[in-house]
C-alpha cells in the first residue's frame, strides 16, 4: 500500500470509529433530555436534523445536487417509496431508542445492536436472495440460543432490542435499494417525515403541553443540537466507510454497543445479571463467528458438501 492509500486508510478507521464512538455515547445526550416526552424529543430530533443537513447542504454548495435528487425522486416511483419506507424505519428506530435510554433499557438497545448485523444478513439473505454461509448459519444458531435464554429466563421477551435490530436492519436494506449518498438520503429522509414532525409540535405549543418554551435555555439548546448529535455521526461514517474495506467496518461497528452496555451497566446501573451476561456471551461468540465467517481458515472448516446441495435460503 503507497503512501496516499495508507493516509487514506487510516483517515477512514478514524472516521468510522469516531462515528460508532459517537453512537456509542448518545444514551448519555438523550439522558439529559429525559424530562421531556420521547415523542416530543423525536420530533424535535427530525426537526433540527433537517435544519442541519440543509445548512451543510448550502456551505459545501450541494443545492444543485440536491435538487436534482429531489426532482429524480418526484419522478421515480421506485426512489420514492424507498425513501419513505427508510423514513419511517429510522423514525421508528430514533424514538424508540430515545424511548428505551429515558426509561432505563440502555442494555437492550446494547443488545439491539450487537443483534443488528445478523439481521441485516438474515434480510439480505430473504429479500436479496443472497448466499448464507454455514458457519454464518451456526452465527444465528449462537444469536438465537442467547436471546431464548433471556427471553425464558425473565419470561418476557426483548422486543426493543429486536425492534431496534429489525428497524435499523430495514433503514439499511432501503438505503442499498435506493442507493442514495448519506447526505442526501438523511435530507430527503427527514423531509418526509418533517410535516408531522411540524404538525406534532405546533399541535403541543398550542395546546399549552409543549416542553420546548418552558424549558430552559439548555435544554432549548440540546433539543437543536439534536440534530447535530444525529447528522454528524453519519456523516463521519460515510466519509470512513469509503476509505476502508468491508470488513474493517464490519469489526469497527461493534465500538458503540460495547460502550453503550458499559454506561448502561456502570453509570446508570441498569441490572446485569448473570443471565444478561449468558446471553451476551452467546451474542459475542455469533458476532466473531459472523465476522470471521468468510475468512480461510472457517471456511477450510465448514462440512464438505456438493455445489449442488450449497445452503441457499
Amino acid at each position: 500500500m503507497d503512501e496516499t492509500k495508507q493516509h487514506e486508510h487510516n483517515l477512514g478507521i478514524i472516521y468510522a470509529a469516531l462515528s460508532y464512538f459517537a453512537w456509542g455515547i448518545i444514551p448519555l445526550y438523550w439522558k439529559l433530555l429525559n424530562h421531556i416526552p420521547s415523542l416530543e424529543i423525536l420530533a424535535h430530533r427530525v426537526i433540527w436534523s433537517f435544519v442541519f443537513v440543509i445548512v451543510i447542504i448550502l456551505v459545501i454548495r450541494k443545492t444543485k445536487q440536491f435538487k436534482q435528487e429531489l426532482k429524480g425522486l418526484i419522478n421515480n416511483r421506485r426512489t420514492l417509496i424507498g425513501i419513505v419506507a427508510s423514513s419511517l424505519f429510522v423514525t421508528t428506530n430514533w424514538g424508540l431508542f430515545i424511548w428505551a435510554v429515558n426509561n432505563d433499557n440502555i442494555i437492550q438497545t446494547s443488545l439491539g445492536y450487537y443483534i443488528n448485523p445478523l439481521v441485516s444478513v438474515l434480510l439480505g439473505v430473504v429479500v436479496l436472495k443472497e448466499r448464507l454461509l454455514f458457519w454464518q448459519v451456526i452465527a444465528f444458531i449462537f444469536a438465537g440460543i442467547g436471546v431464548l435464554i433471556l427471553t425464558f429466563q425473565f419470561g418476557s421477551f426483548p422486543w426493543v432490542s429486536i425492534l431496534l435490530a429489525i428497524t435499523f436492519g430495514l433503514y439499511g436494506l432501503t438505503k442499498k435499494l435506493t442507493n442514495l449518498d448519506s447526505l442526501m438520503g438523511l435530507t430527503l429522509e427527514t423531509m418526509v417525515i418533517l410535516p408531522v414532525a411540524l404538525i406534532y409540535t405546533s399541535y403541543l405549543f398550542l395546546s399549552g403541553g409543549d416542553s420546548f418554551t418552558t424549558t430552559t435555555l439548555a435544554g432549548q439548546l440540546l433539543l437543536m443540537g439534536g440534530g447535530v448529535a444525529t447528522a454528524l455521526p453519519l456523516l463521519l461514517f460515510a466519509s470512513g466507510a469509503r476509505r476502508i474495506p468491508l470488513t474493517m467496518v464490519g469489526i469497527l461497528q461493534y465500538i458503540a454497543p460495547s460502550i453503550s452496555l458499559m454506561i448502561g451497566v456502570f453509570v446508570y446501573h441498569e441490572e446485569f445479571t448473570r443471565t444478561h451476561l449468558i446471553t451476551f456471551t452467546f451474542i459475542w461468540a455469533a458476532l466473531v463467528i459472523y465476522t470471521f465467517s468468510k475468512s480461510r481458515f472457517l471456511v477450510n472448516l465448514q462440512p464438505k458438501v456438493r455445489k449442488s446441495k450449497t445452503l441457499n435460503v
